[in-house]
C-alpha cells in the first residue's frame, strides 16, 4: 500500500527507524515543532494544507503523527483519501506506546516534564511560528529583568509568578528511551537540566508499538480511522478523538 505521513518533527528519529521496516511505500513529511505553540486553529489550517495537498495525490491512507494536541487536530477534515490517527491526547502517550501506560506514570509522578531526543534536538522555533506563538503575544516569553523594564518592580514580581513562570508546577526531568538514541548524550543534557533546576530526574524505557502500527497499518482501537468526507472531532473521554460526516 502507498502511504503519505504528515508528523510533527518530534518523531523524526523514530520514525526515520520503523520507517525502514514497514512493508508499505510511505512518503513523509514533519512539520515543526513549533505548530504546538500557536493558536490551536492555525495548527489546525497549517495541518489541514498539507492534506489537502497528499489528497490530490494517489495515496491508500494519509497518516498523521500526532495526539490531539491542545485540540490542533480538532476539525482536520478528510478529503477524498481516508485519514488515520492515534487517540492520544499527545505524543508523550505515543513515546509511551500506549496512553493507558502514561496515565499510569502521570498520576504516579505529577509535576513531570518529558524529555526525549526529538525534544532536545528540535527545540529551536522558527521566527514566524515564535512570533505567532501563544507565549509571545501574551508575554509569556519575556525575562523578568524586561517584565521589569516594561511594567515596573512592583509589577514585575506578580507577572512573573502568575504569567512567565512556565516551570512551575514542575518538579522532575524523565527522559524516555526510544532505542533510537546514537549514545547517551541526550540522556545527559537532560539529566543535566534536571540538576540546574535541582528537580529529580528519571529514565524510562519507551515503546514504539503505536508509531510502528500507525505505519505498518496495523490499525487496531488505538487508532481513528476517517472515512473520506469526514472530520475529526475531539471528545472529552476515553476515546479522545471521533470522526463524523463533513
Amino acid at each position: 500500500m502507498r502511504f503519505k505521513l504528515i508528523s510533527c518533527e518530534i518523531f523524526f528519529r523514530e520514525m526515520e527507524f520503523l520507517l525502514e521496516q514497514s512493508p508499505h511505500q510511505i512518503d513523509v513529511e514533519f512539520l515543526q515543532k513549533g505548530l504546538h505553540d500557536i493558536p490551536s486553529g492555525e495548527m489546525t489550517k497549517r495541518i489541514q494544507t498539507q492534506v489537502d495537498a497528499a489528497s490530490e495525490q494517489d495515496y491508500d491512507a494519509i497518516l498523521l503523527g500526532y495526539g490531539l494536541c491542545n485540540n490542533g487536530l480538532d476539525g482536520i477534515k478528510a478529503r477524498s483519501i481516508q485519514l488515520v490517527l492515534p487517540r492520544a491526547h499527545d505524543c508523550i502517550a505515543l513515546f509511551f506506546g500506549s496512553r493507558q501506560r502514561y496515565r499510569e506514570y502521570f498520576d504516579a509522578n505529577p509535576g513531570t516534564y518529558f524529555k526525549t531526543t526529538g525534544w532536545i534536538e528540535r527545540d529551536e522555533v522558527a521566527d514566524e511560528l515564535k512570533q505567532l506563538s501563544i507565549p509571545h503575544q501574551t508575554g509569556m516569553d519575556l525575562s523578568y529583568e524586561q517584565l521589569v523594564e516594561q511594567y515596573g518592580e512592583d509589577n514585575a514580581g506578580f507577572l512573573w509568578e502568575e504569567l512567565c513562570n512556565t516551570e512551575k508546577n514542575y518538579s522532575q526531568i524523565t527522559f524516555i528511551e526510544m532505542g533510537v538514541e546514537p549514545d547517551d548524550s541526550f540522556e545527559k543534557i537532560a539529566e543535566e537540566e534536571a540538576a540546574s533546576k535541582q528537580w529529580k530526574f528519571e529514565k524510562e524505557p519507551g515503546n514504539l508499538t503505536l508509531l510502528r502500527r500507525l505505519l505498518n497499518g496495523d490499525w487496531n482501537d488505538d487508532f481513528l480511522v476517517i472515512p473520506p468526507h469526514h472530520k475529526i472531532i475531539a471528545r472529552h473521554d476515553e476515546q479522545i478523538v471521533n470522526g463524523v460526516k463533513d
